[in-house]
């Protein structure tokens, strides 16, 4: 467990680091609806097989599919709209029934963190049978009635930066 945290946190600073550089899919992720309409945009991810060209290349060919989401609190949002939430209730959101529902729904999450670097960022990691599993479960998760419930009650306004991933041929996490 200890291997899969280090594993994990190198990933997610690597993201980090990149992000400069590498394109990635930033939308707003406090609407159910969001997630279907976010999904379409996201490169591809999963087992070699499932990537064309250059996308393929050093990848596993038993890679699940990897999604790290970096969520950062939109202060400006607070206080308008109906808009209230802070960090604080949007770790009460995942701490009460938001990872639950995902895991309920067939994602492995792998983790969930507080940003040291940004008080007001929350980053998790989940992983995936596949592209077309985690299509299904943003699918699921977005109709979902306990989501929808959760989103009632803690309604926080998030700017969300979504990095998907596959394993290489040489991780030890796929």
């Amino acid at each position: 467990m200890k291997r899969l945290w280090c594993t994990f946190l190198v990933l997610a600073l690597t993201t980090a680091a990149l992000s400069a550089q590498t394109p990635t899919v930033k939308a707003k992720a406090s609407a159910p609806k969001a997630a279907d309409k976010k999904a379409k945009a996201l490169a591809p991810c999963g087992p070699k097989a499932d990537l064309g060209g250059d996308l393929s290349n050093n990848v596993a060919d038993d890679s699940r599919c990897f999604e790290i989401r970096i969520y950062k609190v939109n202060q400006e949002k607070i206080g308008t709209k109906d808009f209230v939430g802070d960090i604080d209730m949007l770790h009460q959101r995942f701490r009460e029934e938001e990872v639950a529902i995902f895991e309920r729904l067939g994602a492995e999450i792998l983790g969930v963190f507080q940003s040291l670097d940004d008080p007001d960022t929350l980053v998790w990691m989940l992983a995936y049978e596949n592209r077309a599993h985690r299509q299904e479960v943003w699918k699921a998760f977005s109709a979902d009635p306990a989501w929808k419930a959760l989103y009632a009650k803690y309604k926080v306004p998030v700017k969300a930066e979504v990095h998907m991933l596959s394993a290489t041929d040489y991780s030890k996490l796929k």
